[in-house]
């Protein structure tokens, strides 16, 4: 493991920040972590000069293991062909268990409630097939009134699909007026009053627009006293908090790889069913046969037998060729370890927080939570009487982030590939905009 930051301090709340270059410079020399920049490729500006790539939220950058990674299984399937299941260097047959341990660590899981399989959406409809269970008394689903749209699709079908309205079925939790975050106690409230009425509890760990993060193991001992199943989505979670899983309690959760994780643009997902689920081979799930027991899956004889834990849920045999870029990130994660990496991350976005501030501009407010423990790395930039010019400009002077309607700018310093330098230089861009122009929303 590489030794966390030390800057002569116990955490980042005791840094004195400085809103100068110098300074971005030498956190940058006295940061371990630096050499995994070089481990990356760098989106390029056309004089050859390296982006400020600030969106790993969206998609993170490609290892430069990931071509030798994949040359491998190509070497093997072109000498092997269908020999590579089980001659390849790395067989084919059992390769998605080559990457469930170091996933159970980066999402603090044990590894029997962890697999690879799918992508994120169709994970979440097979979970909701299993813990979404509605009866007459007990229907409805939770979620946030701003869920990412496509958990919201998912869980209004499914909704239908079990007969229901979602107009009646489908529960928000909203925040107060004038507010962008969900407080704890709300939750607490509208259980008090609906949860004999919830089924699931479903929501994103951390939410993909405000950055906020849901505290996993205080809600799902709240659903639970009600009676209600929890879930999460963990897309923006993985590989960007700590997520502790299997503690958590949570019932299941899901994830995608091709963000914090840097595994490809749609590459496969993750999948966690916590232990208490491993044996429950009533629930019912749909069924394929790389979920059936491995001792008898070729004997190609009816009666589906579900393996125990989350390699239950799978369906079908995965692609090796995502598996095998999911695994060259992994093993990224594995040399430098999460404790490692999360403590950079409070640093880089507590820098990145502090520059923002350091504008002192009414125009520019943060919207994500202020506490380091109630985000990531992901900062939600409000610009107010601004419009989406202002966004393309820090497009056109380098700047790669993530623009999202009406007004606010998403920005991710990546511990593993982003610098505090980058970091100074978006904001001294940033202000160089807004002192130069005055945006006007209605133009």
């Amino acid at each position: 493991m590489i030794d966390t930051l030390r800057m002569n301090a116990t955490s980042n709340t005791s840094i004195d920040y400085q809103a100068t270059a110098e300074f971005a410079d030498w956190m940058d020399q006295n940061d371990p972590l630096r050499i995994y920049r070089e481990r990356f490729h760098l989106p390029r500006q056309a004089n050859g000069e390296p982006q400020i790539y600030l969106c790993g939220n969206s998609l993170g950058l490609q290892p430069k293991t990931v071509r030798s990674y994949l040359d491998q299984e190509l070497r093997d399937w072109a000498t092997l062909g269908v020999e590579g299941h089980f001659e390849a260097e790395n067989p084919w047959m059992p390769y998605h268990e080559f990457l469930t341990e170091a996933m159970a660590k980066v999402v603090g899981a044990k590894p029997s409630e962890v697999v690879v399989m799918n992508t994120l959406t169709v994970n979440l409809h097979l979970m909701m097939v299993s813990f979404y269970r509605p009866e007459a008394q007990r229907f409805k689903i939770l979620i946030e009134s701003d869920a990412f749209p496509s958990d919201r699709y998912a869980v209004e079908s499914q909704i239908k699909w079990h007969g229901y309205d979602p107009e009646e079925a489908l529960v928000e939790l909203r925040p107060r007026e004038g507010e962008q975050l969900i407080r704890i106690e709300d939750i607490e409230a509208l259980l008090a009053e609906q949860g004999q009425e919830i089924a699931l509890i479903m929501l994103g760990g951390v939410n993909y627009y405000t950055g906020q993060y849901f505290d996993a193991k205080r809600i799902a001992a709240l659903g639970h006293r009600h009676g209600c199943l929890v879930g999460f989505d963990y897309a923006h979670g993985a590989g960007n908090i700590d997520l502790r899983l299997h503690d958590s309690q949570l019932d299941f959760a899901v994830w995608c790889t091709y963000k914090y994780l840097n595994a490809g643009p749609g590459s496969m997902a993750g999948c966690f069913v916590h232990e208490r689920h491993a044996q429950d081979f009533d629930r019912p799930r749909f069924a394929g046969w790389w979920g059936h027991d491995k001792e008898t899956r070729f004997n190609m004889r009816f009666g589906f037998t579900p393996l125990s834990g989350a390699e239950g849920w799978q369906l079908s045999n995965p692609p090796i060729l995502s598996l095998a870029a999911i695994r060259a990130s992994l093993d990224i994660f594995t040399e430098v370890g999460m404790p490692a990496l999360m403590h950079k991350s409070r640093l880089l976005t507590g820098y990145l927080e502090f520059l923002v501030d350091e504008l002192r501009d009414e125009r520019v407010r943060i919207i994500t939570p202020r506490d380091p423990a109630e985000r990531g790395c992901q900062l939600s930039i409000q610009l107010r009487r601004t419009n989406r010019r202002l966004f393309d400009e820090l497009s056109r002077r380098g700047v790669i982030a993530d623009w999202r309607e009406p007004d606010v700018i998403r920005v991710a310093p990546v511990p593993l590939y982003n610098s505090f330098r980058e970091v100074y230089d978006f904001v001294a861009i940033l202000q160089s905009i807004l002192d130069l122009h005055q945006y006007d929303e209605q133009q």
